[in-house]
Protein backbone atom coordinates (compact mmCIF):
# COMPACT_ATOMS: atom_id res chain seq x y z
CA UNK A 1 0.00 0.00 0.00
CA UNK A 2 1.47 3.18 -0.88
CA UNK A 3 0.38 6.12 1.99
CA UNK A 4 -0.61 9.28 0.62
CA UNK A 5 -1.32 10.49 4.57
CA UNK A 6 0.82 9.07 6.67
CA UNK A 7 4.62 7.97 6.99
CA UNK A 8 6.00 4.49 7.88
CA UNK A 9 9.55 4.01 8.75
CA UNK A 10 12.14 1.44 10.83
CA UNK A 11 14.77 2.84 13.11
CA UNK A 12 16.67 0.51 15.18
CA UNK A 13 13.86 -2.15 15.46
CA UNK A 14 11.08 1.26 15.95
CA UNK A 15 8.44 1.45 13.56
CA UNK A 16 7.31 5.47 13.52
CA UNK A 17 4.24 6.26 11.96
CA UNK A 18 3.76 9.76 11.24
CA UNK A 19 0.43 11.58 10.09
CA UNK A 20 1.75 13.74 7.32
CA UNK A 21 -1.24 16.18 7.04
CA UNK A 22 0.36 18.98 8.96
CA UNK A 23 -1.49 21.82 6.96
CA UNK A 24 -4.38 20.45 8.31
CA UNK A 25 -2.68 20.10 12.07
CA UNK A 26 -2.74 16.08 11.56
CA UNK A 27 -6.15 15.98 11.71
CA UNK A 28 -7.52 12.58 9.80
CA UNK A 29 -9.93 11.70 7.05
CA UNK A 30 -11.20 8.35 6.05
CA UNK A 31 -7.84 7.85 3.67
CA UNK A 32 -5.75 8.77 6.90
CA UNK A 33 -7.67 6.14 9.41
CA UNK A 34 -7.10 3.43 6.64
CA UNK A 35 -3.32 3.91 6.46
CA UNK A 36 -2.88 3.87 10.11
CA UNK A 37 -4.45 0.49 10.28
CA UNK A 38 -2.28 -0.80 7.78
CA UNK A 39 0.96 0.33 8.62
CA UNK A 40 -0.24 -0.85 12.70
CA UNK A 41 -0.98 -4.32 10.97
CA UNK A 42 2.16 -3.95 8.97
CA UNK A 43 4.65 -3.20 12.05
CA UNK A 44 2.80 -5.51 14.57
CA UNK A 45 3.45 -8.78 12.79
CA UNK A 46 7.32 -7.85 11.83
CA UNK A 47 9.33 -9.70 14.14
CA UNK A 48 12.58 -7.37 13.50
CA UNK A 49 10.08 -4.78 15.34
CA UNK A 50 9.98 -4.43 19.17
CA UNK A 51 7.93 -1.17 19.56
CA UNK A 52 5.72 0.98 17.37
CA UNK A 53 5.89 4.62 17.53
CA UNK A 54 2.94 7.10 16.90
CA UNK A 55 3.71 10.61 16.00
CA UNK A 56 2.44 13.74 13.61
CA UNK A 57 4.08 16.07 11.21
CA UNK A 58 5.79 18.92 12.19
CA UNK A 59 6.24 21.21 15.25
CA UNK A 60 2.59 22.15 15.37
CA UNK A 61 0.24 19.05 16.64
CA UNK A 62 0.25 15.23 17.34
CA UNK A 63 -3.16 14.79 15.70
CA UNK A 64 -6.28 17.08 16.04
CA UNK A 65 -9.04 14.43 15.54
CA UNK A 66 -11.45 14.15 12.78
CA UNK A 67 -11.20 16.69 10.05
CA UNK A 68 -13.80 18.99 9.88
CA UNK A 69 -13.55 19.68 6.09
CA UNK A 70 -14.46 15.83 5.10
CA UNK A 71 -17.13 15.60 7.88
CA UNK A 72 -20.42 16.62 6.79
CA UNK A 73 -23.10 14.91 8.27
CA UNK A 74 -20.69 11.71 8.10
CA UNK A 75 -16.81 11.58 7.52
CA UNK A 76 -15.63 10.75 4.43
CA UNK A 77 -14.78 7.04 4.81
CA UNK A 78 -16.31 3.20 5.84
CA UNK A 79 -17.85 2.58 9.23
CA UNK A 80 -20.56 4.17 11.46
CA UNK A 81 -19.43 7.15 11.02
CA UNK A 82 -17.38 7.09 7.85
CA UNK A 83 -14.77 6.65 10.15
CA UNK A 84 -13.17 3.18 10.92
CA UNK A 85 -11.84 4.99 14.10
CA UNK A 86 -12.96 2.25 16.88
CA UNK A 87 -10.78 -0.55 14.27
CA UNK A 88 -8.20 2.24 14.22
CA UNK A 89 -8.29 2.43 18.37
CA UNK A 90 -8.99 -1.31 19.36
CA UNK A 91 -5.89 -2.34 16.73
CA UNK A 92 -3.49 -0.11 18.84
CA UNK A 93 -4.50 -2.30 21.81
CA UNK A 94 -4.52 -5.20 19.73
CA UNK A 95 -1.02 -4.92 18.57
CA UNK A 96 1.39 -7.34 19.98
CA UNK A 97 4.28 -4.77 21.22
CA UNK A 98 3.68 -1.34 23.20
CA UNK A 99 3.39 1.57 21.15
CA UNK A 100 4.70 5.24 22.00
CA UNK A 101 3.02 8.20 21.26
CA UNK A 102 5.28 10.74 20.96
CA UNK A 103 3.53 14.25 21.44
CA UNK A 104 5.06 17.32 20.01
CA UNK A 105 2.39 19.71 19.97
CA UNK A 106 -1.53 20.00 20.03
CA UNK A 107 -3.23 16.52 20.75
CA UNK A 108 -7.11 17.60 20.85
CA UNK A 109 -10.26 15.87 20.21
CA UNK A 110 -9.11 12.49 18.22
CA UNK A 111 -5.96 13.41 18.74
CA UNK A 112 -5.93 12.93 22.43
CA UNK A 113 -7.87 10.19 22.25
CA UNK A 114 -5.00 8.45 20.50
CA UNK A 115 -2.73 9.32 22.73
CA UNK A 116 -4.64 8.34 25.56
CA UNK A 117 -5.42 4.94 23.78
CA UNK A 118 -1.26 4.41 23.18
CA UNK A 119 0.42 2.32 26.01
CA UNK A 120 3.05 4.66 26.50
CA UNK A 121 2.92 8.88 25.84
CA UNK A 122 5.93 11.35 25.94
CA UNK A 123 5.46 14.80 25.93
CA UNK A 124 7.59 17.68 24.53
CA UNK A 125 6.50 21.07 27.29
CA UNK A 126 4.74 22.62 24.20
CA UNK A 127 2.34 19.64 24.06
CA UNK A 128 -1.49 20.56 24.72
CA UNK A 129 -3.90 18.10 25.01
CA UNK A 130 -7.83 18.25 25.85
CA UNK A 131 -11.75 17.07 24.08
CA UNK A 132 -13.30 19.18 21.64
CA UNK A 133 -16.45 17.17 20.73
CA UNK A 134 -19.30 18.72 22.20
CA UNK A 135 -17.83 22.13 20.87
CA UNK A 136 -17.94 21.16 17.38
CA UNK A 137 -21.41 18.73 17.51
CA UNK A 138 -19.50 15.01 18.23
CA UNK A 139 -18.14 12.69 21.29
CA UNK A 140 -16.39 9.30 21.01
CA UNK A 141 -18.34 7.62 23.01
CA UNK A 142 -15.96 4.48 23.83
CA UNK A 143 -12.43 4.30 24.51
CA UNK A 144 -12.70 8.09 24.32
CA UNK A 145 -14.84 8.10 26.96
CA UNK A 146 -14.61 4.94 29.05
CA UNK A 147 -10.90 4.36 29.00
CA UNK A 148 -9.91 7.98 29.20
CA UNK A 149 -11.61 7.48 32.43
CA UNK A 150 -9.54 4.46 33.50
CA UNK A 151 -6.32 6.72 32.45
CA UNK A 152 -7.34 9.92 34.23
CA UNK A 153 -10.25 9.31 36.40
CA UNK A 154 -13.81 9.86 36.41
CA UNK A 155 -14.14 13.19 37.72
CA UNK A 156 -10.97 14.44 35.51
CA UNK A 157 -12.34 12.51 32.43
CA UNK A 158 -15.96 14.49 32.57
CA UNK A 159 -14.20 17.57 33.34
CA UNK A 160 -12.31 17.03 29.98
CA UNK A 161 -15.13 16.12 28.11
CA UNK A 162 -17.81 19.02 29.29
CA UNK A 163 -15.70 22.20 29.69
CA UNK A 164 -13.30 21.18 26.45
CA UNK A 165 -10.04 23.12 28.08
CA UNK A 166 -7.08 22.44 27.01
CA UNK A 167 -4.17 20.99 29.41
CA UNK A 168 -0.77 21.54 29.16
CA UNK A 169 2.34 18.74 29.27
CA UNK A 170 2.88 19.17 32.59
CA UNK A 171 -0.87 18.56 33.34
CA UNK A 172 -1.37 15.85 31.54
CA UNK A 173 1.41 14.84 33.36
CA UNK A 174 0.21 14.82 36.93
CA UNK A 175 -3.08 13.25 35.80
CA UNK A 176 -1.49 10.07 34.20
CA UNK A 177 -2.25 11.12 31.14
CA UNK A 178 1.25 11.12 30.29
CA UNK A 179 4.50 9.72 31.16
CA UNK A 180 7.36 11.75 31.25
CA UNK A 181 7.82 15.64 29.85
CA UNK A 182 10.75 16.39 28.36
CA UNK A 183 11.90 19.73 26.48
CA UNK A 184 11.32 19.97 22.94
CA UNK A 185 14.30 19.70 21.63
CA UNK A 186 15.16 16.55 23.48
CA UNK A 187 11.67 15.11 22.22
CA UNK A 188 13.12 12.46 19.78
CA UNK A 189 15.95 11.52 21.89
CA UNK A 190 13.84 10.74 24.80
CA UNK A 191 11.49 8.52 22.44
CA UNK A 192 14.45 7.07 20.64
CA UNK A 193 15.92 6.38 24.80
CA UNK A 194 12.77 4.36 25.92
CA UNK A 195 12.44 2.92 22.54
CA UNK A 196 16.03 1.17 23.00
CA UNK A 197 15.01 0.07 26.37
CA UNK A 198 12.26 -1.81 25.67
CA UNK A 199 14.19 -3.39 22.47
CA UNK A 200 16.28 -5.20 25.42
CA UNK A 201 12.94 -6.93 26.66
CA UNK A 202 11.42 -10.46 25.96
CA UNK A 203 9.30 -9.71 23.38
CA UNK A 204 7.01 -12.49 24.33
CA UNK A 205 6.70 -11.29 27.99
CA UNK A 206 5.88 -8.07 26.97
CA UNK A 207 3.25 -9.21 24.94
CA UNK A 208 1.68 -11.28 27.85
CA UNK A 209 2.06 -8.20 29.77
CA UNK A 210 -0.60 -5.82 27.03
CA UNK A 211 -2.52 -8.22 26.53
CA UNK A 212 -3.17 -8.93 30.09
CA UNK A 213 -3.40 -5.34 31.10
CA UNK A 214 -5.91 -4.91 28.28
CA UNK A 215 -7.74 -7.67 29.27
CA UNK A 216 -9.20 -5.48 32.30
CA UNK A 217 -11.15 -3.15 30.39
CA UNK A 218 -11.57 -5.39 27.17
CA UNK A 219 -16.07 -4.73 27.77
CA UNK A 220 -14.90 -1.19 26.75
CA UNK A 221 -14.59 -2.25 23.18
CA UNK A 222 -18.36 -2.87 23.23
CA UNK A 223 -19.22 0.31 24.66
CA UNK A 224 -17.46 1.56 21.83
CA UNK A 225 -19.16 -0.03 19.30
CA UNK A 226 -22.79 0.46 20.54
CA UNK A 227 -21.25 4.72 21.01
CA UNK A 228 -20.11 5.12 17.38
CA UNK A 229 -23.82 3.29 16.33
CA UNK A 230 -25.77 6.28 18.51
CA UNK A 231 -22.57 9.12 17.24
CA UNK A 232 -24.05 7.77 13.40
CA UNK A 233 -27.42 8.87 14.12
CA UNK A 234 -26.46 12.35 16.12
CA UNK A 235 -24.28 13.39 13.08
CA UNK A 236 -27.33 13.12 11.10
CA UNK A 237 -28.99 15.73 13.60
CA UNK A 238 -28.90 19.69 12.51
CA UNK A 239 -27.13 19.90 16.31
CA UNK A 240 -24.78 17.89 15.45
CA UNK A 241 -24.15 19.67 12.46
CA UNK A 242 -24.88 22.94 13.34
CA UNK A 243 -21.08 22.53 14.90
CA UNK A 244 -19.59 21.48 11.75
CA UNK A 245 -20.98 24.28 9.90
CA UNK A 246 -19.39 27.02 12.92
CA UNK A 247 -16.21 25.65 13.08
CA UNK A 248 -15.64 25.74 9.28
CA UNK A 249 -17.15 29.13 9.13
CA UNK A 250 -15.04 30.08 12.21
CA UNK A 251 -17.56 31.58 14.51
CA UNK A 252 -19.59 30.21 17.79
CA UNK A 253 -22.06 27.58 17.42
CA UNK A 254 -25.76 28.00 18.00
CA UNK A 255 -26.44 24.29 19.61
CA UNK A 256 -29.34 25.65 21.73
CA UNK A 257 -31.86 26.04 19.04
CA UNK A 258 -31.73 22.73 17.88
CA UNK A 259 -31.61 20.78 20.92
CA UNK A 260 -34.61 18.44 21.68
Amino acid sequence: MSYEDIKYEVKEGAAWITIDREDKYNAFRGKTVEELIHAFNTAAWNKEIGVIVLTGAGDKAFCTGGDQSAHDGQYDGRGAIGLPIEELQSLIRDVPKPVIARVQGFAIGGGNVLAAMCDLTIASEKAQFGQVGPKVGSVDPGFGTAYLARVVGEKKAREMWFLCRRYSAADAESMGLVNTVVPHEQLDAEVEKWCAEIMQKSPTAITIAKRSFNLDSENIRAISSMGMQALSLYYDTEESREGVKAFNEKRAPDFRKYAK
